[in-house]
Formats: structure tokens, C-alpha cells, sequence
């Protein structure tokens, strides 16, 4: 079986500026994830709450757990 290594500087080069080009984009990628995960749990909460205290009015205090 052949090596799976570029065999000249120029596509050992090239190789290694991919793999840079992915990793920065998968770390872009998991910081954007993280940025946007607090204002989606704060829609969540909001949105919990107000079924919450819609449930409460319909029912009544004394049926919510």
C-alpha cells in the first residue's frame, strides 16, 4: 500500500493550510454555538413562563404543582 502523505513540500503545504482552514471553521462554528445559547434558553424560560402563568390563571394556584 502506498503512503497516504503528500510527497512533495508544495502538497504537504497545502495540506497542512487545509487542515488550519477546517479547524478555524469548526472553531467558528463552536463559537457561535456557545453565543447563541444563552438567548435561546432566555426564549425558552420566557416562553416556560408564560404557559406556566396561563395554566395558573385557567386552573387556578391551588391545582399547580
Amino acid at each position: 500500500m502506498v503512503g497516504c502523505y503528500p510527497s512533495t513540500p508544495k502538497k504537504m503545504a497545502m495540506t497542512i493550510g487545509y487542515f488550519i482552514t477546517g479547524a478555524a471553521l469548526f472553531a467558528y462554528g463552536v463559537h457561535l454555538s456557545y453565543v447563541y445559547v444563552a438567548p435561546q434558553r432566555a426564549r425558552i424560560q420566557a416562553r416556560n413562563d408564560f404557559v406556566k402563568e396561563k395554566l395558573m390563571k385557567k386552573y387556578g394556584k391551588d391545582t399547580w404543582p
